[in-house]
């Protein structure tokens, strides 16, 4: 068959539009993204042809199929452009705060109620008292001052936003004195400096890379000095021949000079992890009783909420922020509001907050779990793939800047490929309807039980037999 007579064998668009199946899918998608649709695909059928050599019978037949998948194709590429870019996927990496992929999970519950609230109108900032306008900062500001001691509370769409409102607020036009052992960069290349740049505040140093004492504050607040910031490292650390100024340290300095004391937590945390054997990391409510005025730190870090930079403190600087032209242009919506609110909710009782927020439940995951688990995913595939399967010992992590150093001990699966390289098998498991995200060590495939969360169990024991599917011989 010459390709001239294959061009001819490729339907109208008249003809493909009176099928039944294309009928539905009009009544499904609508006619004009049909339409587009079909012409594309014809188009790409078309340029395939082009490309044949004439009168190759392996070609002939080749396109006598591309021709006889018109339909499948049209709908293939219908479903493409409907499908979101953005999915759920398996974390089977082992990083608990993987940037990547999200950071922290939301409880299902959560969800359900903000789709409650975002599915239709919502006091998000309407006072039901009073009968008029509100603070969207309402609903959660009560909250954050009792689980933290503060009197004040707001939030804006991340911590390095939030550090920008800060220094803006309370900075501008004057220095702010910070140790530069604790000039961090954080993720994507943002650097502390550059924030402070950009809040028109200007950043003085002191100390040393290593060392930084109480004097070099002292001796560096000037008349024009309008704040004192101290950064907590928490995306790495400086260890051996070292020294940094605590936060009760510098609260005379801040009242001698009447200047805010701020600190940068990071990550931040409400609940003390060294009790569940994590290293210890400074808690939100020990820095507000320590003196600091105000203090910032990440929603969808450690607390397990979702992205928000919240800011605590005296409530005369909170004031100060929620009234500065920043505020608008950084403020959370009703989304993110929410969510904050459902979060801090659960920290309303620890024991609570532990079983309930995804996050500290794999933070706290005894040894014991991730070994029974492991040893669940193994039977389920043992001699169900073609790949070597064994329980083995693993290393997880925080991350998300958390905990630079700290690794948890608990089980993983190994997979050892049979059929295929393990490049392949772990593009194909990434590939899967429901994306697997794991890591390589030692040829094997490792997939750490610890953040795999429970309703992905059965997508990710169906998606790794999919891959690893013992082939049947003819």
């Amino acid at each position: 068959m010459t390709k001239n007579e294959l061009f001819r064998q490729i339907p109208k668009v008249d003809t493909l539009l009176i099928r039944d199946d294309v009928r539905e899918w009009i009544e499904e998608y609508g006619r004009d993204l049909v339409m587009n649709v079909i012409q594309k695909s014809l188009d790409e059928i078309r340029e395939r042809i082009s490309d044949f050599e004439e009168n190759e019978s392996q070609d002939n037949i080749l396109g006598e199929n591309l021709i006889n998948e018109i339909p499948e194709r049209i709908h293939d590429n219908l479903v493409k452009i409907k499908t979101s870019n953005i999915r759920r996927v398996i974390n089977a990496t082992g990083t608990i705060l993987h940037t990547n992929l999200g950071r922290a999970p939301i409880p299902v519950a959560h969800i359900q109620k903000i789709s409650e609230i975002a599915s239709g109108y919502s006091n998000l900032e309407y006072d039901l008292n009073a009968g008029r306008r509100g603070e969207r900062y309402s609903h959660f500001e009560e909250l954050l001052c009792k689980l933290t001691g503060c009197e004040a509370a707001m939030a804006v769409n991340n911590n390095a936003a939030a550090v920008m409102l800060i220094l803006n607020a309370l900075a501008k036009g004057g220095e702010v004195v910070v140790s530069r052992g604790e000039l961090v960069e954080i993720g994507g290349k943002f650097r502390i400096p550059d924030v402070m740049e950009q809040s028109g505040a200007t950043l003085k140093e002191v100390g040393t890379t290593n060392k930084t004492h109480l004097e070099d504050f002292e001796n560096a607040v000037t008349q024009n000095t309008k704040a004192l910031l101290k950064v907590h490292t928490s995306n790495y650390r400086i260890v051996g021949f070292t020294k940094n100024v605590d936060i009760e340290e510098l609260v005379p300095i801040a009242k001698k000079f009447e200047i805010p004391l701020i600190e940068d937590l990071g990550s931040g945390v409400l609940v003390d992890l060294s009790k569940y054997g994590i290293s210890y990391e400074p808690t939100v409510q020990e820095s507000i009783r320590k003196g600091a005025d105000v203090v910032s730190f990440s929603g969808d870090k450690l607390l397990g909420g979702p992205q928000a930079g919240i800011i605590v403190g005296k409530k005369k600087y909170i004031d100060i922020m929620k009234k500065n032209p920043l505020t608008r242009a950084l403020r959370i919506d009703k989304f993110t509001a929410a969510a904050i609110e459902l979060t801090l909710r659960e920290y309303l009782s620890e024991e609570m907050a532990v079983k309930t927020i995804p996050v500290l439940r794999m933070i706290t995951m005894s040894h014991e779990l991730t070994n029974s688990r492991a040893n669940s995913l193994a039977k389920a595939l043992n001699g169900k793939i073609a790949a070597e399967v064994e329980v083995t010992d693993t290393l997880s992590q925080i991350g998300g800047g958390s905990f630079p150093l700290e690794r948890i001990q608990g089980k993983a699966v190994s997979i050892k490929p049979l059929e295929m390289s393990v490049d392949k098998a772990e593009e194909a498991l990434r590939h899967q309807e429901f994306p697997i995200i794991a890591r390589i060590e030692n040829d094997s495939i490792i997939i750490d039980v610890r953040t795999v969360l429970y309703d992905d169990i059965a997508s990710l024991i169906r998606g790794i037999t999919t891959v690893f599917a013992v082939k049947r011989s003819k």
